[in-house]
């Protein structure tokens, strides 16, 4: 959320970041906001001034009464009493008001990072870098299901059964890889001087709009019926919500965590071949990474981050890119976000295993996660990064260690997590 005193002293500036993100039936809002805001301090100033009448006139009232003035006391009294039936208005009006300045200052994009690349959808992301050499080898790949089914490691129908479509079980190698991939993810963020963190894996609704934009909520979350609760989509949901409403000393600064979550989304829309089995489903397990920072730090983190991801997929042997996003393909909160691509040699391309973002202080102001610093109190800037995200993680892990005999090698990094194995051979 933006400070509503910048989109009053800039409001063509925020209006061209609207078009930037080809929101253009958000337009509107600037003026409604500022319209909003100018009425909001109105009655602010009005309810101040009768404050302060009232609080003099109730003076008077005593000194009045004291001199026998007792006719005068008691119109004073009525206009004392007139006073505060105003004032109990004006607050309803300006509680309206107020609500109605939120919701439309909740929908206004962040201000996007002046390099952020112009373009309406994904399609329009521009690639940055390439690490390591994308190899198709002389044998066909199959389908990730498929090697996982030679290994008897999944079993898709029985969780059809039991849960619905978007579910799965993993069993035996399979689902010691699972485990191994997160187990290392963690420790490698532990190696790296980040804290490792369980958190909750539930939000109440103030968390979740603190968090992300209303669309965004309405394509992820799943709600708990009759509570206040939503299941979190990302660690980074609770990780983020733990500040929520605090004053946070300078010194601290800054904050680095690394989350370990299982992640619930809906994932609404239409799913392509290439989504099917465990690429895009309801249920995953997450190693994620948070950073609180200082503003001027933001920057120097977001670099951080995203190259952590990178040096993590290398130290398995998968190759790896990196995209910049485009303006359109921002989340409302985001200024600045990168995609980490792993090469898909069966696809004989790159696929998304991880996103990093700066939201500068628009989660914060929606927080209300401030700082005490040397000059004053100011909102916190937010960072997060995939670290690794499995299952969809195991699909680049598997394509890039097989071999044509079917067996799968186990890279040097992760074999303390896998008994000391060299590689996994096939059960069928």
């Amino acid at each position: 959320m933006l400070d509503m005193k910048f989109v009053r002293e800039h409001a063509e500036e925020v209006r061209e970041n609207i078009k930037k993100k080809f929101q253009d039936h958000k337009l509107p809002f600037v003026d409604e906001v500022i319209a909003l805001d100018k009425e909001n301090r109105s009655l602010k100033q009005r309810g101040d001034d009768l404050r302060a009448q009232r609080n003099s006139m109730s003076k008077q009232i005593g000194g009045l009464m004291k001199n026998g003035k007792r006719e005068e006391a008691e119109k004073m009294k009525q206009a004392v009493s007139a006073m505060a039936e105003e004032m109990k208005q004006i607050e309803e009006t300006e509680a309206e008001v107020a609500k109605k300045l939120e919701e439309l200052m909740m929908q206004i994009p962040n201000m996007i990072d002046p390099s952020v690349p112009i373009g309406k959808s994904d399609e329009e992301n521009v690639e940055l870098e390439r690490f390591g050499d994308p190899v198709v080898p002389d044998f066909e790949i199959p389908y990730h299901t498929e090697i996982m089914e030679r290994f008897c490691g999944i079993d898709l129908d029985s969780a059809r059964k039991v849960a619905g479509n978007g579910f799965y079980y993993l069993m035996g190698d399979i689902a010691r890889l699972h485990s191994a991939v997160i187990s290392y993810a963690r420790d490698f963020m532990i190696d790296r001087g980040f804290t490792y963190v369980i958190p909750p894996y539930m939000i109440r609704s103030n968390v979740v709009t603190g968090v992300m934009s209303f669309a965004e909520m309405e394509s992820m979350m799943y709600k708990i019926e009759g509570e206040d609760l939503f299941l979190i989509g990302t660690s980074e949901h609770s990780m983020i919500g733990k500040f929520i409403d605090t004053i946070l000393d300078e010194k601290q600064l800054p904050f680095t965590y690394t989350s370990y979550s299982p992640c619930f989304r809906k994932e609404k829309g239409a799913h392509g071949i290439e989504e099917r089995g465990v690429y895009r489903i309801h249920q995953f397990e997450k190693q994620e990474m948070i950073v609180v920072c200082k503003p001027e730090e933001s920057a120097e983190w977001y670099e951080k981050l995203w190259k952590n991801t990178v040096d993590l997929f290398r130290s398995l042997d998968i190759p790896v890119r990196t995209l910049e996003c485009c303006s359109g393909d921002l989340a409302d909160l985001k200024t600045k976000s990168v995609d980490v691509e792993a090469w898909s040699p069966r696809q004989k391309k790159y696929f998304e295993v991880g996103s990093c973002s700066n939201l500068t202080d628009a989660q914060a102001r929606r927080l209300k996660i401030r700082v005490n610093g040397e000059d004053g109190k100011y909102f916190a800037h937010t960072l997060n990064n995939t670290v690794v995200a499995p299952p969809r993680m195991l699909i680049a892990f598997l394509e890039n260690n097989l071999n044509a005999d079917g067996s799968v090698n186990v890279p040097v990094a992760l074999r303390p997590y896998m008994g000391g194995a060299e590689k996994l051979e096939p059960k069928q």
